[in-house]
């Protein structure tokens, strides 16, 4: 039984071996199958990323997106503001009180400023003020036909007034926000009369009266007031220069004498009239600049500072050259009393303006009939647009106008091509991404 039996022992271990020996040889296979497979998805995506690199060298399409845009020629100067104007001296001591606002028109022999002998002659004519101001809103809540209309009026009044108050702190014009404080300051006190009883209204309105006359009578003759001896223009400012910068001076004005002006001293003045409808800016240009600046020519000026819209002007007057620069002075009719408060200034003569689209000056081509034009995309398809250059400049960039008619018009928006190979009407456009 042992002999028969040993031959089987045999035969299990040679077949155990060489079931090792398979196992060993499968593993060595699949090693060597995913090296392959991973060397070929390696070299899919070099030669995926290489034919993309080969396109975009050989088909390189750049775009750029046009848009609305204007741009200006302009020539920027200092300057000064010249204007006709009459200083009102302050012939003796005390305590000055303005009647005017800034840039207010005032006639002949009107009331520019009162002034006080003391302090308390001073606090009794703000007192008599106030008491008028309350006054005037009982006389007009009294005589009100309706309460439900007047509150209603002066609602809007109300309104009005805030927006206006707006306005003028947004354009840093702070003389007329006070005036809208003083106004809005009335109108919400008349509001607050317009519900009250008539009975209630005639006894406070008597009360008022009385202390107004008790005050007039105690404020008499501690006062003097100052008028204007022409009409014009009222400002409370007066820097030195009202006598040095005249209108009749500036048919000598010289380059050398702008920059050499100094104000006079000023001391113990009210203020000043601004007379007539004229203003001038007179500034030093370089000459070759000032060769765009013939005298007689209409010229659109636009302040730093001080006033929120540009201005047209004249040219009245370009000196000779001095050292290269030349001397010009421009002349204006319009919102001098928005000017008042201005002398040494900044500001930009334009000389033309130019709205279209902007586009890169690169994009910009001529077609097989000689139109100039550029290509956009649409759909896949390159696009000819015919255009008008408008201007161009120094920049890499030009402002067009459109000359084509439906899907030819070149609109804000679209996608310029700048550069792409075999670019003509109707090519498919070549994406390299």
């Amino acid at each position: 039984m042992k002999k028969h039996n040993a031959p089987k022992i045999e035969s299990v271990r040679s077949t155990e071996e060489e079931a090792a020996h398979g196992n060993t040889a499968g593993r060595k296979g699949g090693a060597l199958g995913t090296k392959a497979l991973t060397a070929l998805i390696f070299l899919a995506v070099l030669t995926y990323f290489g034919v993309k690199v080969y396109q975009a060298y050989a088909d390189p399409l750049i775009t750029a997106v046009a848009y609305s845009y204007q741009v200006e020629d302009t020539l920027s100067v200092t300057g000064f503001l010249v204007r006709d104007e009459l200083v009102l001296p302050d012939s003796g001591g005390g305590l000055l009180r303005l009647t005017r606002w800034e840039g207010e028109r005032v006639a002949a022999g009107g009331k520019v400023a009162q002034i006080y002998s003391d302090q308390a002659s001073l606090d009794r004519q703000t007192e008599i003020d106030k008491l008028q101001t309350r006054l005037d809103q009982l006389n007009y809540a009294s005589e009100a036909a309706s309460a439900s209309e007047a509150a209603l009026q002066l609602d809007s009044q109300i309104a009005e007034t805030l927006v206006t108050m707006r306005r003028a702190v947004a354009a840093d014009r702070l003389d007329t926000a006070t005036g809208s404080v003083a106004e809005l300051e009335a109108l919400v006190l008349r509001r607050d009369y317009t519900y009250t009883d008539a009975e209630e209204l005639k006894a406070q309105t008597a009360e008022l009266k009385s202390q107004l006359t008790t005050l007039k009578a105690q404020s008499a003759g501690s006062s003097r007031t100052v008028t204007a001896p022409k009409a014009g223009l009222y400002s409370a400012v007066v820097d030195g220069y009202e006598t040095v910068l005249t209108p009749d001076t500036l048919d000598a004005l010289t380059p050398s004498t702008l920059g050499s002006l100094q104000p006079s001293e000023t001391t113990g003045d009210v203020g000043k009239l601004v007379m007539g409808e004229t203003w001038y800016f007179a500034g030093a240009f370089s000459a070759s600049d000032a060769k765009a600046l013939v005298p007689g020519a209409t010229q659109t000026l636009r302040f730093a500072k001080g006033v929120d819209r540009d201005l047209s002007v004249t040219v009245q007057s370009v000196s000779e050259a001095e050292n290269g620069r030349v001397a010009v002075v421009f002349r204006g009719r319009s919102y001098l009393a928005q000017l008042t408060l201005l002398r040494r200034q900044s500001a930009d003569v334009i000389l033309s303006s130019y709205s279209g689209i902007r586009i890169p000056q690169q994009a910009i081509r001529v077609n097989e009939n000689g139109e100039a034009g550029v290509y956009c995309i649409v759909g896949v398809e390159a696009c000819f647009k015919p255009v008008t250059v408008l201007w161009s400049g120094d920049d890499d960039y030009a402002v067009v106008r459109a000359e084509g008619v439906g899907k030819t018009a070149l609109r804000p928006g679209d996608e310029v091509i700048l550069s792409a190979e075999g670019l003509e009407h109707g090519a498919v456009v070549n994406y390299a991404g």
